[in-house]
């Protein structure tokens, strides 16, 4: 992987050169890739990520948009304080650490910052995770087994030890393979920390707290107890 940074005019474009050459202001704009007929998929949560034919294969698409009582008049702009904090790049050089050392993240491919006077707009790209469901999914299907959930907490243990702190650790924020492999994404707001924080415990709450929403207590305990084996193993 290498890291560049492309200024176009108001947009500022921090990509991977090994597979994105040179990059064009539209990469990251949805419209784009529609009128291209290249979008083969969506997720849905708070907005949309697009599933799209990049130049670099299969790759994931986010614009961030607000949430909350602001998103009724504010929906997609930022206050600018900078290149650096705008939450396209700050995510796009997390993800990069992280996938460097060989953590189980989406490989960043591209990531934008358009400033329009005080305020900025922002994108990402990502590698599409093939053949990949949400632990949400994998539990609605009951198709969760005792050893997903023991290796969901061994992952979150290595991310952990890294000092990586999710801003929104939930159950859609966990993806599974079908080689059983544990992957976590969207990192907005994600940070390096030191790794012997109270932190640590805020997040596994959160995570128990969104897995509380959509499955029984009866489910939900001998799960969380393979978790919290393979988290402290």
């Amino acid at each position: 992987m290498t890291a560049e940074i492309r200024q176009l005019g108001s947009m500022r474009i921090l990509y991977d050169s090994s597979c994105l050459p040179s990059p064009e202001e539209n990469l990251l704009d949805t419209g784009y890739w529609q009128s291209l007929g290249l979008i083969t998929g969506e997720f849905t949560g708070r907005g949309r990520a697009l599933v799209v034919e990049s130049p670099a294969g299969p790759a994931v698409l986010r614009r961030f948009l607000r949430g909350g009582l602001i998103a009724r008049v504010n929906r997609s702009r930022y206050l600018f304080t900078g290149w650096e904090g705008s939450r396209g790049l700050h995510e796009w050089r997390l993800l990069y650490r992280m996938y460097s050392a060989g953590l189980p993240v989406p490989r960043p491919l591209a990531a934008s910052c358009e400033r329009r006077g005080p305020w900025y707009q922002a994108g990402l790209l990502t590698a599409l995770i093939p053949e990949s469901r949400s632990m949400v999914d994998r539990l609605q299907e009951d198709s969760l087994i005792p050893d997903d959930w023991e290796r969901i907490g061994q992952t979150i243990r290595r991310f952990h030890d890294h000092g990586v702190a999710h801003a929104d650790l939930n159950a859609r924020n966990i993806l599974l393979d079908t080689d059983k492999r544990v992957f976590l994404v969207d990192f907005d707001r994600g940070r390096m920390v030191l790794p012997e924080t109270v932190w640590r415990q805020r997040m596994l709450r959160r995570l128990k707290r969104s897995l509380a929403g959509f499955i029984d207590a009866e489910v939900l305990r001998p799960g969380w107890r393979r978790l919290m084996a393979g988290y402290l193993n």
